[in-house]
């Protein structure tokens, strides 16, 4: 069974060698040893969010405090293809839950987006309140599954933000089931070509409840996007991007 994982600051987590004692406090303290109720003789995992992990057992417990001896220490190995899901901002929690899944499968950032179509908005002060939420969605998500990356949530984009954006990553895939061609095959075609010998980005743009219109697919199709189908079925806004992520985790050799 893997050990139970806890987020720390990152000029602590990393400062901690093998051998030393780390003091896991806050609210990450709280929850190990008041809700988690962890005690001494057990082993967790310490992370700073951005791949460094340390590894030891709990020496002590305290109130809302957990100490932990040290044992091992490192970086993890941060994966040679990235990979981003641009969520479309989608009614009834769906695109949160594309997101929460998102991040149990390993994506590496994600992108808010006011699709033409979106009927949630975050405008004014919602956008950063929105944002914050995905925040803490994906912290929540990173810990449930025992990932030392936390995803990157960006802020909100409308298609023209997108498009402008899309110079960022390496390519840009809109998920589209007009599409002619399948996202395994659009894989393929890039690993036969020699693409994926060297490391390189993807993002995933899945749109809303009500679909991608065809002025935004050629907004995005001017700055090198390509549209891809999944299967032969239309899936949600909240299962397109994971079902993508999944395949091209396999595909890409993440897993």
């Amino acid at each position: 069974m893997t050990r139970p994982l806890f987020f720390g600051s990152s000029e602590a987590v990393r400062a901690a060698a093998p051998g030393a004692l780390f003091v896991l406090d806050g609210d990450e303290g709280r929850h190990a040893a008041t809700v988690r109720r962890l005690g001494t003789g057990e082993r967790i995992d310490v992370s700073d969010g951005s791949g460094y992990r340390i590894g030891g057992v709990i020496s002590a417990v305290g109130p809302g405090t957990v100490e932990v001896e040290v044992e091992t220490a490192g970086q993890d190995p941060a994966p040679q293809h990235r990979l981003v899901l641009v969520q479309a901002l989608a009614k009834g929690g769906r695109d949160e839950q594309a997101v929460e899944s998102a991040t149990e499968l390993g994506v590496d950032a994600v992108v808010p987006w006011h699709a033409e179509r979106s009927i949630v908005r975050w405008r004014g002060d919602k956008a950063e309140k929105g944002r914050q939420k995905w925040v803490s969605l994906v912290g929540a998500a990173s810990k449930q599954s025992r990932r030392s990356f936390v995803p990157e949530v960006h802020a909100v984009l409308d298609t023209s933000g997108l498009a402008a954006w899309a110079s960022t990553v390496d390519r840009l895939v809109v998920l589209h089931e007009d599409a002619e061609s399948s996202l395994a095959d659009q894989v393929s075609e890039l690993r036969a070509a020699g693409a994926l010998d060297v490391p390189s980005s993807t993002a995933v743009v899945v749109g809303p409840e009500g679909g991608i219109s065809e002025a935004e697919l050629g907004k995005l199709r001017a700055v090198g996007a390509g549209a891809a189908r999944l299967g032969p079925h239309v899936l949600r806004s909240s299962s397109a991007g994971p079902a993508a992520l999944v395949l091209l985790n396999h595909l890409l050799g993440r897993w």
